[in-house]
C-alpha cells in the first residue's frame, strides 16, 4: 500500500483510510472467522468490487493477506513459546490464528512453509529474518545489530512493570518502513496535524504487529501514532487512521542511544527477564514510547521506553 505524496499512480486517500480499517479489524479479529461481506462492510464497498481494491493497494489478494497474517502470528506464538523452553501448544497457537482445527492449521503451514508446525525449526527463521534486518545498516555498524546472547546485560537494562489503561491513538501506517524515509516523513506529517490540534505534547508511539524476525521486511507495517484524549472527536481521515488500544501491563526499559541498543534492550527482555519473570507476552505489540517527541534525536539517537506487553503466565 503506498502513501499518499507526488506519486501521479497513488492511490485516492479515501482508498487508504478504508483499507487500513480493514487491516485494525483484521488485527483485532484474527481469531475469529473474516469473511469477505464483512470485511467489506467495514471497509464501506460491495463485496464484489472490495477484494479488487485490498487487492490493487496491497499487492495480494485479500483472502492470500488474511492467511499470510494468520501464519506470521502463528509463527510469533511458537516463538514466544519456545524462549520460555516450552513446547508449542499447537491446536491452541490454531485456534487462537483463526483456524477451525489444527488439522487446518498443519495443512496450511506446510504449504506455506514446506514441513508441518511440529517440525519447524523457528531459531533458523528468526536468524535469518535477523540477517535480514541487519544487511540494512552499513558495514562498519553491522556487528552492533547481533543478538544478545540469554543471561547477558552488558547495557545494565533494568524492567520496570507499568499498568496503562484503555488508549486511543491516532497514527499513520507506513508499509515497508525499514527502507528509505517513509517513517520520518510519516512522522512530520502526523506531527503537523497534532500542532494544529494542540495534541503534539502527548505520548507518542512507535509499534507494528509485525515481528520483522518473524515477517518478511517488505510485509511489515510500523505505525507511527500519538495518543488523543478519550472521547475526542477525531475521525479516520485518509492515510491518518484512528485505533483504540486496550489497557495493558508492560515491562518497559529506558533506551537512550541507537537502534542497536534498542534491539539489545528487546533481546534482553524476551531472552533473559522474561523467561524469569512468571510473565508472557501479552497479544500485543512491542512500542516504541518516545520521550519526547518522535525522532527529536534524528535517527542515530532514540530516547524512548522500549514496551513489551505482558500478561501473567
Amino acid at each position: 500500500m503506498r502513501n499518499p505524496g507526488n506519486d501521479a499512480d497513488a492511490p485516492p486517500v479515501d482508498y487508504l483510510e478504508r483499507v487500513n480499517l480493514v487491516l485494525d479489524h483484521v488485527v483485532r479479529h484474527l481469531d475469529g472467522p473474516l469473511r469477505l461481506a464483512e470485511l467489506a462492510r467495514v471497509a464501506g464497498f460491495s463485496p464484489f468490487h472490495f477484494h479488487r481494491v485490498f487487492g490493487a493497494l496491497m499487492g495480494e489478494p485479500l483472502g492470500q493477506f488474511v492467511k499470510r497474517v494468520r501464519l506470521d502470528r502463528a509463527v510469533q506464538l511458537m516463538s514466544h513459546a519456545q524462549t520460555r523452553g516450552e513446547r508449542p501448544p499447537l491446536t491452541e497457537i490454531a485456534l487462537a490464528c483463526g483456524f477451525a482445527s489444527s488439522s487446518d492449521f498443519s495443512r496450511a503451514f506446510k504449504q506455506r512453509h514446506g514441513v508441518p508446525p511440529s517440525v519447524f525449526d523457528i531459531a533458523t527463521w528468526r536468524r535469518a529474518h535477523r540477517a535480514e534486518l541487519a544487511s540494512l545498516a552499513d558495514g562498519e555498524h553491522r556487528h552492533l545489530l547481533q543478538r544478545l546472547p540469554p543471561h547477558e546485560n552488558p547495557d545494565g537494562f533494568v524492567a520496570e512493570l507499568r499498568d496503562l489503561p484503555a488508549r486511543t491513538v491516532a497514527y499513520i501506517r507506513v508499509l515497508d518502513p525499514y527502507r528509505g524515509d517513509g517513517v520520518l516523513e510519516a512522522a512530520r506529517r502526523l506531527l503537523a496535524w497534532a500542532e494544529e490540534r494542540g495534541l503534539a505534547d502527548g505520548q507518542w508511539l512507535g509499534y507494528q504487529w509485525e515481528n520483522p524476525e518473524i515477517v518478511a521486511l517488505e510485509h511489515c507495517r510500523y505505525d507511527i501514532a500519538v495518543e488523543v484524549p478519550r472521547g475526542h472527536p477525531f475521525e479516520p481521515d485518509g492515510e491518518l487512521g484512528r485505533f483504540e488500544l486496550p489497557p495493558m501491563r508492560v515491562a518497559q526499559v529506558v533506551v537512550r542511544g541507537g537502534v542497536d541498543l534498542e534491539l539489545r534492550a528487546l533481546d534482553w527482555l524476551f531472552t533473559t527477564w522474561l523467561p524469569a519473570s512468571g510473565y508472557v507476552p501479552d497479544d500485543q505489540p512491542a512500542f516504541e514510547a518516545f520521550l519526547g517527541r518522535p525522532f527529536a534525536h534524528g535517527t542515530e539517537h532514540f530516547e524512548l521506553h522500549a514496551q513489551l506487553p505482558v500478561r501473567r503466565a
